[in-house]
């Protein structure tokens, strides 16, 4: 493998999402390459962090009941071949990354807290939507042209964007942020040529967050953060306090 393919397994790696033969060729690659040394250690961090941030031990007749629902639910395996990668590759990994992801996305907005006083129905329609978010945000983190760029953003905390071409999306990854304003929240924009396009929102009480950018990238050159009113905006009614230009090529 070139080391310019190497350089793309930072996120795979971080999730363990590489096969055991990709694994040994990383490793022995970051002991000579301070850069990817560094992402994976913001991107490692990132992922512990949102897997600790569960808001509250569900009740035990919760546990029992969305576990018996689970055993009513065919997870279906994600479609989404590459050139050159089949067989024992990546592709056989998807099932338990998506689960680590979605692990993490849950413990990101509140966890499991939120399926309380829902019925088994409830759950279930989560579970499916979480699940479907979750696999997004893990094709684009171990996208072989995944890139990576990070920053300093406002008040100390740390930005990490990672995009993808071939998905045509991106994910963000905040590390202590401060929340925002009672009543406000942080608003995600593309930065298309100057034109600011609604990307999603933050989950207002997390410091550390990981966000698959609402819509395509398209021509999009970076990102930017604002704060707007709870719901958000449909365009920014503040000034930013982050921008972010995308990695290059």
């Amino acid at each position: 493998m070139s080391t310019a393919e190497l350089h793309t397994l930072t996120g795979a790696y971080a999730l363990h999402a590489l096969p055991e033969d990709e694994r040994r060729e990383f490793e022995r690659h970051l002991s000579d390459c301070e850069a990817c040394t560094q992402e994976v250690r913001e991107l490692s961090a990132t992922a512990a962090r949102l897997g600790l941030a569960v808001a509250e031990r569900p009740p035990r007749e919760l546990r029992e009941r969305v576990l018996a629902e689970i055993t009513t639910v065919r997870q279906e395996v994600p479609s989404h071949g590459r050139s050159g990668r089949t067989g024992g590759g990546r592709t056989g990994r998807w099932t338990t990354y998506a689960l680590a992801a979605c692990i993490a996305a849950a413990a990101a907005f509140g966890g499991v807290a939120v399926w309380q006083n829902q019925v088994a129905q409830d759950a279930r329609q989560e579970a499916n939507q979480a699940q479907r978010q979750s696999e997004q945000l893990a094709q684009v983190l171990a996208a072989p042209d995944a890139k990576t760029s990070s920053g300093e953003l406002t008040g100390g905390a740390r930005g990490t964007v990672v995009v993808s071409q071939q998905e045509n999306r991106a994910v963000f990854l905040a590390s202590g942020m401060d929340r925002p304003p009672s009543g406000k929240v942080y608003q995600l924009w593309f930065n298309d040529e100057g034109t600011m396009r609604s990307a999603g929102l933050m989950n207002p009480s997390a410091s550390d967050d990981a966000v698959l950018l609402d819509g395509p990238v398209d021509h999009a050159s970076g990102m930017g953060i604002t704060v707007e009113p709870a719901g958000g905006s449909a365009e920014p009614t503040s000034d930013p306090v982050a921008l972010m230009d995308f990695p290059t090529a």
